[in-house]
């Protein structure tokens, strides 16, 4: 009987709760970028020789871009343009840090890009039917396959955690 209150008592609590867990690498990072502005700035610079002028304007669009998509979809507002637009941030910091190269962080990404593909998925809504938030054996549709591609893409960041030792005789 106790459990059954909590469960009531949080049921509502939840869904918000997964929300912010699917998008606190990017909480993270866009509070991260704020603080350490210079550095990132100089990082960019650096790194592209792309100019002061070019690289605040990077690091402010993956500020921008990152707490406001956040903000976006914990209040549950254009959550789908939210998305995408992190999926945007996501692409972009690929190519800018050279990640697409570092298998671990590309993986990284990708376990992102698969909390995206679920936020979008419990952002889209279902047609009717008999069974409401039942699901139907032998009917398919976007949201399940975004699911499913989320699902297996969040796998991903548990896989850079394992370590595969090489040898089959080493200690």
């Amino acid at each position: 009987h106790l459990l059954f209150n909590f469960l009531r008592v949080t049921k509502q609590y939840l869904p918000h709760l997964a929300r912010l867990c699917l998008i606190s690498t990017f909480l993270e990072d866009g509070i991260r970028m704020w603080f350490q502005w210079n550095e990132q700035r100089d990082y960019i610079e650096a790194t592209w020789n792309c100019g002061y002028f070019l690289a605040t304007c990077f690091v402010l669009l993956n500020l921008i871009g990152q707490l406001g998509g956040c903000v976006l979809i914990l209040s549950r507002n254009f959550v789908q343009y939210a998305c995408f637009g992190l999926f945007g941030i996501i692409a972009l910091q690929t190519v800018a840090y050279s990640i697409l190269w570092d298998l671990k962080f590309l993986m990284r990404n990708l376990a992102l890009g698969g909390g995206l593909l679920l936020l979008l998925a419990e952002s889209r809504s279902e047609g009717k039917s008999m069974f409401a938030g039942v699901p139907s054996m032998g009917e398919s549709s976007p949201k399940q396959y975004m699911q499913l591609g989320g699902r297996v893409l969040l796998v991903l960041m548990f896989m850079t955690l394992l370590h595969f030792d090489s040898s089959f005789f080493s200690f």
